[in-house]
């Protein structure tokens, strides 16, 4: 009876249901590769409508002569600033987030953009409202990129590379430097004149007015280079998510691959804040979106996500306040209110996404 009983042949297994766990990768199952790649062109449609309409809206010339070009390549300079600034912004917070394991946190915590305010600050302060003028050019671009980017490899030399480095006291002291830096410029300004301070003003806010069009023959392979190299080593940020002890297992230089990514993020934050100016929490906002939408570990399919979100958000923002709202302002200053509000409420959620 027991030999029949084994001998019975048992029942083919029940064919998986759709949608149902499959393997393992960045795709789980097949629902979630078309859920990715429907993102994806959503984003990137959605991207390309608001980036045609701040090219042809309120253009007087029919779409497609000689004039509309005309005018529409005046006002291309701008869509070409806010895609630069939003693939910086996207690859350097989401890599600086995994080398940190820690995703409410944004490479702004660095100094950057305080050091961009003290120099800022510090010009006009012995110069006058003229000493805008002087920080305006290629060579005075090229030395901000330079003096935010020492800035960051002066922390990471000394407190990475010793045989104690800690990650976490690096991020301590880069608040503490920015703090210090901020404080500085906040004592010279209440020294400005008012006319002086009004000027400057305008400087201390994220803008692409703030930017000029000879820089971006600078910025764009600076950009690209730094993207690329954190491009080509998204295998290793994968497993730098993974956790120090993991990525030693698995035979990744924690250490090296961290200094490695940390400076390429310097790259990518120098150049967004130097060409725009300061956005605080429009990488997090990104980073934050780009992980609910791509749904996946894999850096090479949460990096495009992220680009395209943040061109999405910084082209949506300047057409719909100027184009729907006709209102004249600094658009990140809303967008600051958004990411903030967005930080917030991931904060009360103890991080949890």
């Amino acid at each position: 009876m027991s030999d029949a009983v084994l001998a019975t042949p048992t029942a083919p297994a029940a064919p998986p249901a759709p949608g149902a766990r499959r393997g393992t990768g960045p795709f789980p199952t097949p629902r979630a590769r078309r859920r990715y790649w429907t993102v994806v062109a959503v984003l990137a449609l959605a991207s390309a409508g608001f980036a045609f309409g701040l090219l042809a809206w309120d253009n007087p010339m029919p779409v497609g002569s000689d004039g509309f070009w005309r005018i529409a390549e005046r006002r291309a300079t701008g869509v070409v600033i806010m895609a630069v600034v939003a693939f910086c912004q996207a690859m350097a917070t989401v890599s600086f987030q995994t080398a940190t394991t820690n995703r409410i946190i944004t490479p702004s915590i660095m100094g950057f953009e305080s050091l961009y305010v003290a120099i800022q600050t510090s010009t006009v302060y012995f110069l006058g409202a003229a000493g805008i003028l002087v920080l305006q050019g290629v060579p005075q671009f090229l030395l901000q990129v330079a003096l935010m980017v020492a800035l960051s490899l002066a922390l990471y030399g000394w407190l990475l590379s010793g045989r104690y480095g800690n990650l976490h006291v690096m991020l301590l002291v880069g608040i503490i430097v920015g703090g210090g830096l901020g404080s500085v410029s906040t004592f010279m300004q209440r020294l400005l004149s008012p006319s002086d301070f009004d000027v400057l003003s305008a400087r201390l806010f994220g803008s692409v007015t703030n930017a000029h069009a000879d820089y971006l023959p600078v910025a764009v392979p600076l950009c690209l280079l730094a993207g690329g190299l954190l491009w080509s080593g998204s295998r290793r940020l994968d497993v730098l998510a993974l956790g120090r002890e993991a990525s030693l297992n698995l035979g990744v230089r924690h250490r090296a691959e961290v200094m490695r990514t940390l400076f390429l993020v310097s790259v990518l934050m120098a150049v967004s804040t130097a060409l725009v100016g300061p956005m605080t929490f429009l990488g997090f906002l990104v980073a934050t979106l780009a992980y609910q939408f791509a749904d996946t570990y894999d850096h090479r399919r949460v990096f495009p996500v992220a680009v395209l979100t943040g061109f999405l958000v910084l082209t949506g923002a300047y057409f719909v306040l100027h184009h729907v709202f006709y209102a004249q302002g600094v658009v990140s200053i809303i967008i600051e209110l958004v990411g903030g509000s967005v930080f917030l409420y991931v904060i009360l959620r103890k991080g949890r996404l």
